[in-house]
């Protein structure tokens, strides 16, 4: 059985209805092991793909989750978010728009370790991106409105972000530290020599 019949049959319904250039994707999952270079691509919109990306890093067609691995892996390094906001999965031919709830990543496992007397943090992403936490990858602190809980983001790379899974806020909670910052003492987390403020001392209650 193909990789294309064993798709439509159990993963994705009316594979044959995505662009021609997904599909060629779709052909490859699983074989590539590198990031293909999107930023020289430049196609035109081919318009908007009745596809989301959930807040839990889930990926869904046509309303149907999309359960092969590799496949979601896959559409993950043709990725890309533009200066508008809007996500669009790119192929040399086709730049198609898709719905993103939150993040298009989450971390889904972290290890806070020093090296070279520095505290590094690393992230590895639900889809198999490691991250180390740093000046060219920052991460940022959203405080929701609904509880007031904080919700951690890294920058993966270019415009896409990780947001940390709940189990991660917790192990990253040990490490918070305070510091003097411009406006007081601040609550922030260090990786490679960058600090990264969550709050004011005041604010957080501390």
């Amino acid at each position: 059985m193909t990789v294309v019949s064993e798709l439509t049959e159990k993963s994705i319904p009316e594979i044959k209805e995505m662009p021609k250039g997904l599909q060629a994707l779709i052909s490859r999952a699983g074989k590539s092991k590198s990031l293909p270079p999107i930023h020289l691509w430049n196609p035109e919109f081919c318009g908007d793909l009745d596809m989301q990306i959930k807040r839990d890093g889930s990926w869904y067609y046509m309303g149907t989750p999309i359960q092969r691995e590799a496949l979601v892996h896959l559409f993950s390094t043709v990725l890309k978010q533009e200066e508008d906001g809007k996500y669009y999965l790119v192929t040399p031919v086709e730049k198609i728009g898709l719905t993103v709830e939150d993040a298009p990543f989450v971390g889904v496992e972290m290890d806070i370790h020093q090296q070279d007397g520095e505290q590094v943090i690393t992230i590895r992403t639900n889809c198999g991106d490691v991250v180390e936490a740093g000046p060219d990858n920052p991460i940022r602190f959203v405080q929701q409105e609904e509880d007031g809980g904080l919700k951690p983001y890294i920058l993966v790379r270019d415009r896409l972000e990780a947001l940390f899974a709940r189990t991660l806020v917790h192990e990253l909670a040990p490490h918070l530290q305070e510091r003097e910052g411009e406006g007081g003492r601040v609550v922030g987390i260090e990786s490679h020599g960058a600090f990264f403020v969550v709050d004011t001392v005041q604010n957080l209650g501390f």
